[in-house]
């Protein structure tokens, strides 16, 4: 079932990742510009948010299975509409469609929550992490070179099959489990933000990854304008080799996660923001050019990648512990609040990348990763009292069928 359920992240991961590699294509396709076929991109990116913070939070509140298999249904749908579309306009509108019904991985991770024990939890997540992380790398490099071979609408076609694939799977064998509680809609959409009002434990989580995922945002945004200027002139696929290095995560996270499940998220935590700061310090030979510099930025990403992947592990642990019956709408908060340090992050590096180079970028990093332990060596703080029900510790209730 762990493994059903990492696919299940690799493959809706993968369906917001592989239109970019494939813009090109789509353009040559359908007779319009790069920068109009892009629109795809975010297009998709802006309904996979939509997704997040519209439908995740309804895990709360409905079964999962029919939830699941309801959203990849549809998910396989727009793949197809995508895959048929005769012009941009309908493609565009197809990916919106997409990226709001993607969001099973965001779902996942609540659900898998509830199913094990907590002395589990932190292998388990590792795992599902594992699968986001392989979909999203793969997704590129599958979706480009399927398009090279067969056309752009190659690549849709194909994760249409495996997402209605994937569909009917888990329609036979995810096990059936009671929705936590019957909250109005309402309540449900305003429930991230409750919960980020009340719940300390909650903020400090979105703090760590919001922090450490917008240095992360920076060092790759600012990566391929490096790797293409005139220190190292290479071209942009360069950018995405250096990116296959971040395939060691995929190991990496579950080991995290099982030493998350011994010593607690907050000693794994310490270590990925001084893996952060090392990684800092790794990349600034990288402004140097040459063989040392691409060194540098090999190893310097890759550490990079795993202090990140593995910080949000334990965080995802921390969290998802507060409240059992809120799930949903805790990784709703969280998620939103990481992609939102993300696109914070982009934004600064470009900045720090026009005014001081590459070494800016650098020092961008280890600000945030300081700003981040700065606040973790505070420790954690008192937690709130919670009024909407005692916590509970151990699995969710399921019934089989």
């Amino acid at each position: 079932m762990v493994l059903i359920l990492a696919l299940t992240c690799a493959v809706g991961v993968g369906n917001v990742y592989f239109p970019q590699a494939i813009v090109p294509l789509v353009a040559a396709g359908l007779h319009t510009s790069p920068d109009a076929a892009a629109l795809v991109v975010t297009a998709t990116q802006v309904g996979y948010t939509a997704g997040i913070f519209l439908l995740v939070p309804l895990g709360d509140r409905l079964p999962y299975r029919p939830l699941l298999v309801t959203l990849l249904a549809l998910a396989g749908v727009g793949l197809l509409s995508a895959g048929c579309a005769p012009a941009l306009p309908a493609l565009v509108a197809a990916s919106a469609f997409i990226g709001v019904t993607t969001v099973a991985a965001q779902l996942v991770a609540p659900l898998a929550a509830g199913l094990v024990a907590a002395d589990r939890r932190g292998a388990v997540l590792g795992i599902l992490l594992s699968g986001s992380t392989g979909g999203m790398l793969l997704a590129r490099t599958v979706g480009g070179t399927l398009g090279a071979w067969l056309g752009w609408r190659a690549p849709y076609l194909v994760a249409a099959a495996l997402v209605l694939i994937l569909a009917a799977v888990l329609a036979c064998t995810l096990p059936v489990t009671a929705p936590p509680a019957r909250r109005p809609c309402p309540v449900l959409l305003a429930g991230p933000l409750h919960l980020l009002r009340t719940e300390s434990e909650l903020r400090r989580s979105c703090w760590y990854q919001a922090t450490v995922f917008a240095g992360f945002s920076a060092v790759w945004t600012c990566l391929t304008l490096l790797l293409t200027g005139p220190v190292y002139g290479l071209g942009a696929p360069a950018a995405g080799m250096v990116a296959l290095t971040g395939a060691a995560t995929m190991l990496c996270t579950p080991v995290a996660g099982r030493l998350v499940d011994r010593r607690g998220p907050d000693p794994v935590n310490l270590v990925c923001m001084l893996g952060v700061l090392l990684a800092a310090a790794v990349l600034v030979p990288g402004a140097g050019g040459g063989p040392v510099g691409l060194t540098a930025l090999v190893l310097g990403t890759l550490l990079l990648d795993v202090a990140m992947q593995a910080g949000m592990v334990a965080n995802q642990v921390r969290f998802l512990a507060l409240r059992p019956d809120a799930r949903g709408s805790l990784n709703t908060a969280y998620m939103t609040c990481a992609y939102l340090g993300g696109s914070a992050g982009s934004w600064l590096g470009v900045r720090a990348y026009g005014l001081a180079g590459w070494r800016g970028v650098c020092g961008l990093l280890a600000l945030l990763a300081t700003l981040a332990l700065a606040r973790h060596l505070r420790g954690p703080s008192r937690r709130e009292p919670c009024s909407d029900g005692a916590r509970a510790t151990g699995p969710d209730t399921i019934t089989r069928g």
